[in-house]
């Protein structure tokens, strides 16, 4: 049976509807919001599913995202999932998923967590998603804990690495320069460090 991994996409959670709609309102986006560009959990599929069977679940409501609906949902993967499981969280997927294993019991064995650009508390835009006072749960059911952070990330401040640190001790930080919020077309860094978890 193939080994298994859980992608949790970003999004963006506001503190209330009205919020949201601002933000909907008066946003400037630029032509690079609207136009397709592989991402590299594309790439990750191509290099890694011939070894891996991975989950990537469209989360509720991913431009006006609540933390509950995210549970919900998350909570229907579970009968389809084996021991070693890899989670993989980007952006505010990782932050759901540091909330989620630091506030339940996950009834699989974990291999590793991986957090890619995690906001932690001093970023805004985490609305439902704030994280409890503890992380102790997330290193008493994972074998492993990877984060990776760039310094020009212009989304989640380069800090908030080491607010996870200073939480989570066992964590492994993975920092770059030069790679923004990680919307890349290809991470090859992490897919050599999923090969040598075998």
């Amino acid at each position: 049976m193939k080994k298994q991994i859980i992608f949790i996409h970003g999004g963006n959670s506001f503190e209330s509807y009205e919020d949201y709609f601002d933000s909907l309102k008066n946003s400037n986006p630029s032509v690079d919001w609207f136009i397709y560009r592989k991402k590299w959990i594309d790439n990750l599929y191509k290099k890694l599913s011939g070894e891996f069977e991975i989950f990537a679940p469209h989360m509720p409501n991913k431009q006006n995202a609540k933390y509950e609906e995210w549970k919900i949902w998350f909570e229907k993967i579970m009968p389809f999932i084996e021991d070693e499981v890899i989670f993989i969280g980007h952006s505010l997927g990782g932050i759901f998923l540091a909330k989620y294993l630091s506030e339940n019991i996950y009834s699989k064995k974990i291999n590793a967590i991986m957090l890619v650009a995690p906001p932690h508390t001093d970023t805004s835009g985490i609305g439902s998603f704030k994280l409890k006072k503890s992380l102790d749960r997330i290193a008493e059911q994972c074998s492993e804990i990877h984060l990776f952070q760039s310094t020009d990330d212009l989304v989640v401040p380069a800090g908030e690495a080491q607010l996870y640190k200073r939480d989570l001790p066992e964590i492994k930080l993975h920092i770059f320069e030069d790679r923004g919020h990680f919307n890349q077309e290809s991470f090859p860094e992490i897919i050599k460090l999923i090969k040598a978890m075998d």
